[in-house]
């Protein structure tokens, strides 16, 4: 076979190609259009409704209609949960916590006995200079290798 059959034959290939997908854009519109009534739905928007009702992003599927035109009642919405308060840091906190730093109490163990947070707990050891800043530790680092050599 030479080259000049292959590219025809190629062609050709390209083409039916082009055919079977058109076909099944077609066949697929027309399946797609077929589902609201294969469901029991009067009419479109019904049958998305139906969808995004049992899809929920995040929650549970929701029962779908049994008949059509028939609506559900509508359960009462469940109070939010409130959110927790915030906490004061009071500087007798701040002395607990320095108390119980002091003591050998990990920040999460502090954070659980005083009812705060264990970032907070951090900010409080900072503010107290109880931690040493990142910053500090590799100059003086190099500070020790400088006069080392």
């Amino acid at each position: 076979m030479s080259f000049i059959d292959q590219i025809a034959e190629l062609t050709k290939a390209k083409a039916k190609l082009a055919q079977a997908e058109a076909k099944l854009a077609s066949d697929r519109v027309a399946a797609l259009s077929k589902l609201p009534a294969d469901y029991g739905y009067a009419n479109l928007n019904d049958f998305i409704k139906a969808l995004k009702d049992s899809a929920g992003k995040g929650r549970k599927a929701k029962a779908s209609k049994a008949v059509k035109g028939a609506k559900a009642p509508k359960a009462a919405k469940a109070p939010k949960a409130a959110k927790g308060k915030r906490a004061k840091l009071t500087p007798e906190v701040k002395a607990q916590v320095k108390a119980m730093v002091d003591a050998g109490n990990t920040g999460q163990e502090i954070a659980k006995a005083l009812g705060i947070s264990q970032p907070s707990v951090q900010n409080i050891k900072k503010e107290l200079g109880l931690v040493k800043s990142r910053t500090a530790a590799p100059a003086a680092a190099g500070e020790a290798a400088s006069a080392q050599v």
